[in-house]
């Protein structure tokens, strides 16, 4: 047995379920890019958007991004996945979907100066973005294919 022992299923659970936080997290706030975009700059309204995506930044995606970094790595030293090639792929997406995160929070803050440099339909095609990196991601942990 690896270093986890009878913990590894117990660290892989709780990985999924952060998976599963952060994942709603990256649906949710480019939606709520679109709505807040609607808003005029420095509105009554424009205050409850920033607000909102403040509270879901620091409330579930900031420590759901945090617990999945955690509990992927022990899972990724447990097993020794460096020297898997399906795992590097997969590593390589995780780090798209991290700066994807770097992204968000980056924009929240642009929206936040009253900035709005992206249109909503451009928004709405990013939001494709995570659902089809996820998806890479959980074929490479189950198949394996290489």
């Amino acid at each position: 047995m690896a270093f986890l022992g009878n913990a590894y299923l117990w660290v892989k659970a709780a990985h999924i379920i952060f998976v599963i936080f952060l994942m709603a997290g990256l649906f949710m706030m480019p939606r709520f890019f679109v709505y807040h975009q609607e808003c005029a700059p420095g509105s009554d309204e424009d205050g409850k958007w920033i607000v909102r995506e403040r509270k879901l930044l620091k409330i579930i995606l900031n420590p759901a991004l945090t617990m999945v970094w955690i509990f992927g790595l022990l899972l990724a030293f447990d097993i020794g996945a460096w020297s898997m090639g399906w795992f590097h792929l997969k590593f390589l997406f995780v780090l798209i979907l991290s700066g994807y995160h770097g992204w968000i929070s980056g924009y929240a803050k642009k929206l936040a100066r009253g900035e709005r440099p992206f249109s909503d339909r451009k928004l709405r095609m990013l939001n494709e973005v995570p659902g089809i990196l996820v998806a890479f991601v959980v074929i490479l942990a189950i198949v394996k294919p290489f």
